[in-house]
């Protein structure tokens, strides 16, 4: 299967490249970016010299010819490429916010008119993967909501109030070099942000609302000197008091068909550079607080692994295709 990949020279674009190398059946084909036009990948990720010899390329979207489409272009850009993707048939996940919420939501959280609108499924497999499996297309789900929903979904229609408390690597605010990923503004140190207003809130609400929930949702991002990795911390508020065993055994079933959600400990480590999901779930006593914590990589789980999750799904590949590759450890 040819695959092409626009927008190619971030981290996302990279870790698509990385992954696609062990799939069966995957031989990327083309690598787009316009400022990077003829170079060679490997110019821009050192770590796939040798192993792929792909030049960056720039066509019109129109030139595109391959059979499945990853659009890895920042948000609010893809939906001009995506109405034309869709016209020809191509199957394509989109790592961009621009599909993932309703029209309306969506120009309220990003400040733009959304121009080119259709209904996309959400591709969080572990809770949409019948409608993902018959999509054209499909909006990969941000980082953060991803670890956020795993950790809240099993226990979402019980919840009252759900307090999402993250803890993210310095790759999630991309490769180009800023005032947020520079080294010395980051090492050392622990910084809080967007405290009440970040975006990905949008997604969590969404979610946890589909699954049958009325809980009020908030959320606060926190920036962590890693390079990879998001923790997540779920304070979950229930309406009935649970046990710690009657939460355990309750994420247990929700998950014990999903390869890619391991109930163990958390830890950052553990899950780097893995399409992996590890969740921990403890009741406080005598109390209605369940505090469940997730640890994803952002980019693989949280963004290029996903993605690759939801193309298996959409082209009938055994689902862990790609995405087999232990965690780095340590």
């Amino acid at each position: 299967m040819d695959i092409a990949i626009i927008g190619a020279s971030g981290y996302t674009g990279g870790d698509l490249i990385r992954l696609l190398l062990t799939h069966s059946d995957a031989d990327v084909v083309a690598a787009t970016s316009r400022k990077e036009d003829g170079q060679s990948i490997w110019k821009m990720h050192p770590n796939l010299k040798g192993l792929c010899e792909l030049k960056f390329s720039n066509p019109g979207i129109g030139d595109i010819e391959a059979d499945f489409v990853f659009l890895a272009v920042p948000h609010t850009v893809a939906m001009n490429y995506a109405g034309e993707l869709k016209e020809k048939g191509i199957k394509t996940v989109d790592l961009s916010a621009d599909y993932r919420l309703s029209k309306e939501i969506y120009e309220k959280t990003y400040g733009v008119e959304h121009k080119a609108y259709f209904e996309a499924p959400y591709g969080l497999p572990e809770i949409h993967r019948e409608e993902i499996r018959k999509a054209g297309f499909v909006a990969n789900p941000g980082c953060f909501p991803t670890g956020a929903t795993l950790a809240a979904a099993p226990l979402a229609e019980k919840a009252n109030t759900i307090i999402f408390d993250s803890k993210t690597g310095v790759s999630g605010a991309g490769a180009n070099p800023s005032a947020t990923n520079q080294y010395s503004n980051v090492a050392d140190s622990l910084k809080a942000y967007k405290w009440t207003g970040h975006r990905h809130l949008a997604e969590m609400k969404q979610e946890i609302k589909g699954l049958g929930s009325k809980a009020v949702c908030h959320f606060t991002p926190h920036l962590l000197p890693v390079n990879r990795g998001i923790l997540t911390t779920a304070h979950i508020l229930l309406d009935e008091p649970m046990t710690t065993e009657e939460v355990s055994e309750t994420y247990e079933k929700f998950y014990e068909k999903e390869f890619f959600v391991r109930m163990q400990d958390p830890v950052l480590a553990s899950v780097r550079g893995s399409n992996f999901c590890d969740i921990a779930v403890e009741a406080e006593n005598e109390s209605t607080r369940v505090v469940a914590v997730s640890a994803i990589d952002n980019l693989v789980k949280g963004a290029s692994g996903q993605a690759i999750q939801n193309m298996n799904i959409m082209c009938g590949y055994k689902e862990t295709d790609g995405l087999l590759s232990a965690p780095i450890f340590p």
